[in-house]
């Protein structure tokens, strides 16, 4: 326990406290707002912009990536499969990129991120993409590049086995 004079000094604190803030105890709460972060909670659809023009085509989008992919998926055999790869490729991230988009528009969590602007990140999977088909075209010319030095060996091998001055059991067979 705490004598006397400990205790009128304690309550004077918490008194004179009290009377400079003008709460009745020193244990109000603040006069500024707290924010709290919400996180996740309260996540709603926003149906004003999945029926406007960019809302629909957003939804136009991703069913349309779906059902290409979801085609070339049926495929069972292909002779030159090359074009087949890309576009798997091609529908698979129409589908992915665009479907994070609509609901990240749709359910307002662009306006949760302020930092990042928005209309901007569109044009940098543009870039992206173009960087994305730039490599393609490049691996595709190195294949070819290297398919027609392996066939131009080919060609070489066999027009030297077929030079007879050099292999004379084939001179023997000839005359």
């Amino acid at each position: 326990m705490r004598s006397g004079e400990e205790l009128d000094g304690f309550e004077g604190e918490a008194s004179s406290t009290s009377m400079i803030s003008g709460a009745s105890s020193p244990y109000q709460p603040t006069t500024e707002p707290v924010s709290q972060r919400r996180g996740l909670a309260g996540l709603r659809c926003d149906p004003d912009y999945l029926r406007g023009a960019f809302g629909c085509l957003k939804v136009a989008q991703v069913i349309l990536a779906l059902i290409a992919f979801i085609c070339i998926e049926t495929i069972m055999e292909c002779s030159p499969c090359e074009g087949l790869y890309f576009f798997e490729f091609v529908s698979c991230s129409a589908f992915v990129v665009t479907g994070v988009l609509l609901i990240l528009f749709s359910l307002n969590l662009h306006m949760r991120i302020p930092q990042i602007n928005w209309n901007l990140t569109i044009f940098g999977f543009l870039a992206t993409a173009v960087y994305a088909v730039n490599t393609f075209l490049a691996v595709q010319k190195w294949r070819v590049s290297i398919h027609q030095q392996s066939a131009n060996d080919y060609i070489r091998a066999r027009t030297e086995s077929r030079d007879v001055d050099g292999r004379p059991e084939i001179q023997r067979l000839d005359t």
